[in-house]
């Protein structure tokens, strides 16, 4: 989708008590100005009046805020907690912790997508998660469960195991049946950009411009898949920060995140650990890299993200508890 040549509308979000009456609301957050991107001219800032109806009616959308993603990886080679839950009883135990500790969401993967990570073959993928799905279930785990997978193959299996949402790290790229697979079960998918997949994604990624690339392809995703027959009302878009990007366009998709706002639908952020947060932070040990992952996901809970997919969740939970606190958020 390089070369499109149209305004694009970013929310400078606020958040606090006693907006102005002209604000427009959009779930804990609430915006009186937009800033105008384009391809081809300067970005500049404008009152939301100066935006048309049907440009604001893109913005008004309610939505429980935010929601705890838990990461629960049945890999040995996840980059920073492979090997972790590698039997089912590990996994359960593991899930029931990210819930006690307030992930609203339990996303179960049994491929590694870090940088140079080998595919693993749909019979290893089922056989790492359909039974901790179907024993997180049998233990009384009620919360919403997402598959991150490629693979229609292995959605289908969690799926039946008790799976409700499809996270797909390629944007429903890789697989031509995952998407209609979805679209006939009638469960909410993650649709998430990425450059490459695992094994080359970081090999000198390049862009015209990332944040309207990435826009412009989560865009073209969403329009396929409600061909496919996926409703917007179950779709939910991730900017794929460190998938295919450097350090650079990881910065540059955070500083403009609110833009993504634009396609009316949840926007899931997933940076936590990840290594532009050690290499910022000074961290080169992925697991101690949490309060750099806290430090990002607050940001990002500022430009009005609703879904923050972490790994130290209860640390999450606390400093979320406190944000919103002092911004006297309900």
């Amino acid at each position: 989708m390089t070369g499109v040549i149209r305004p694009y509308i970013r929310p400078l979000m606020q958040i606090g008590p006693n907006p102005p009456t002209d604000a427009l609301h959009f779930g804990g957050c609430w915006f009186t100005h937009v800033e105008v991107l384009s391809r081809n001219e300067s970005p500049y800032i404008t009152p939301v009046s100066e935006i048309s109806p049907e440009e604001q009616s893109r913005f008004v959308y309610k939505t429980e805020y935010p929601t705890l993603m838990g990461i629960l990886n049945t890999t040995p080679d996840s980059f920073s907690d492979g090997g972790k839950c590698m039997t089912v009883d590990m996994a359960v135990d593991y899930g029931r912790a990210l819930i006690a500790s307030g992930a609203g969401i339990l996303d179960v993967g049994g491929e590694s997508t870090r940088p140079n990570a080998e595919p693993v073959e749909v019979e290893i993928e089922i056989r790492r998660t359909a039974p901790v799905i179907a024993a997180l279930r049998a233990a009384g785990i009620t919360a919403p469960i997402s598959i991150d997978t490629r693979k229609a193959a292995v959605a289908c299996a969690a799926l039946d195991a008790g799976a409700t949402i499809v996270n797909d790290i390629s944007g429903f790229t890789y697989d031509p049946n995952l998407a209609l697979l979805c679209a006939e079960r009638g469960v909410p998918v993650c649709v998430m950009h990425s450059r490459g997949d695992p094994r080359t994604m970081q090999l000198n990624p390049s862009y015209d411009d990332v944040l309207l690339d990435v826009y412009d392809f989560l865009g073209q995703q969403i329009n396929f898949l409600n061909d496919q027959g996926i409703p917007k009302s179950k779709i939910i878009v991730d900017p794929g920060i460190g998938f295919g990007k450097t350090l650079v366009h990881n910065l540059a998709l955070l500083n403009r995140l609110s833009l993504f706002h634009g396609f009316g639908v949840p926007v899931l952020l997933g940076a936590s650990r990840k290594r532009f947060i050690g290499t910022l932070g000074g961290q080169p040990d992925a697991a101690l890299r949490g309060s750099g992952s806290i430090g990002v996901g607050l940001a990002a809970l500022g430009q009005g993200v609703q879904i923050i997919r972490a790994h130290d969740i209860a640390d999450h939970n606390q400093a979320i508890a406190l944000w919103r606190a002092c911004m006297s958020l309900p």
